[in-house]
């Protein structure tokens, strides 16, 4: 039988520190050889929609899985298929809009965690969206924060988003008027936007900055400009591979240099302690995150297992009979 797992149990199911946790585990397992990766993929539907896929394996695990998504007319889709390498059976479907939020902000947290000064007390928010709070929380549990900025376009969201971001981390999150407002004197900036030009500009970055960037994943898109890519003392991404893809934060400053991807290491490779992190405190740092599958397999498998033993979700007979194939 398949569970299948509804966001409202994803939400009672899973919280950041499990989400930050799960990410930190499989990134060293993606170090080590043991999880494997495959880039986003994506069809251009007619009438504009678009159907995005990407997979992953967790050969330690044990599972191997993917995320599938649409959007079509402003409206997003998210689903985890999660199978069961040894047994080729489809353990769960899961439905994974909350469950991104929660990963690709605990991937943040866990970039934070490695890369921001450890002193760090201050962060600055560039979107208030819903991936906005989940990047902001992540930071919160990673780093002892005492206070935040926060900066969107629409001035109705951007008070609903402090005021509820305030309750939640328990610290004050005050609206800003621009980006470079938020920006000033910040310890750690995020952007989680959906502008497809530079919104935190290299003129802006205070010293010893850690900075995640996580809205935009079209080569033609870009949150930071090439001044503040060029600022950055460490660059590190997700994946190489679906960065040169789709990270047009370091696509297009690279354009003419293609040598500088020679200085960009991957995320896991640090959890791992394969390559340094910050050396000193006056370093600018940089997570140019797109988002992988891996971490959508590790939080799945996480919501699957406590599904299981809280006795939530609901069997789906899938798969109930199956014929036998004979290899000639």
């Amino acid at each position: 039988m398949t569970l299948h797992i509804n966001e409202a149990e994803v939400r009672q199911l899973l919280n950041m520190k499990m989400a930050i946790d799960a990410v930190e585990a499989v990134s060293r397992k993606q170090a080590a050889g043991a999880v494997m990766v495959q880039p986003r993929k994506r069809f251009e539907m007619p009438g504009g929609g678009f159907f995005h896929y990407m997979a992953a394996m967790d050969t330690e695990a044990g599972y191997v899985g993917m995320k599938q998504y649409t959007y079509v007319k402003g409206k997003l889709r998210f689903l985890v298929p999660l199978y069961e390498i040894s047994t080729g059976a489809l353990l769960a479907l899961i439905e994974a809009d909350y469950m991104g939020q929660l990963r690709t902000g605990a991937a943040s947290g866990v970039a934070t965690k490695y890369l921001a000064r450890q002193n760090a007390r201050t962060a600055a928010i560039i979107g208030s969206g819903g991936q906005a709070k989940t990047q902001l929380e992540a930071l919160a549990a990673v780093r002892k924060l005492e206070f935040a900025r926060a900066y969107g376009r629409d001035p109705e969201r951007r008070a609903k988003f402090c005021a509820e971001m305030s309750q939640r981390l328990g610290i004050p999150v005050h609206g800003a008027e621009s980006a470079v407002e938020a920006a000033r004197g910040a310890d750690i900036i995020t952007t989680a936007t959906t502008s497809p030009k530079p919104v935190l500009l290299g003129a802006d970055l205070p010293a010893g900055v850690h900075i995640n960037a996580i809205g935009a994943n079209h080569a033609h898109k870009r949150e930071l400009d090439e001044a503040a890519i060029a600022k950055a003392d460490l660059i590190f991404v997700d994946s190489l591979t679906q960065s040169k893809e789709e990270a047009g934060d370091l696509i297009q400053p690279f354009a003419q240099h293609p040598e500088c991807w020679e200085t960009v290491h991957e995320l896991s490779a640090l959890v791992a302690g394969k390559v340094p992190g910050r050396t000193t405190d006056a370093q600018i740092t940089l997570f140019k995150s797109n988002g992988i599958a891996a971490w959508d397999l590790a939080v799945a498998a996480v919501v699957f297992n406590l599904a299981k033993e809280r006795n939530l979700g609901r069997e789906l007979p899938f798969f109930t009979s199956l014929p036998e194939y004979q290899n000639y």
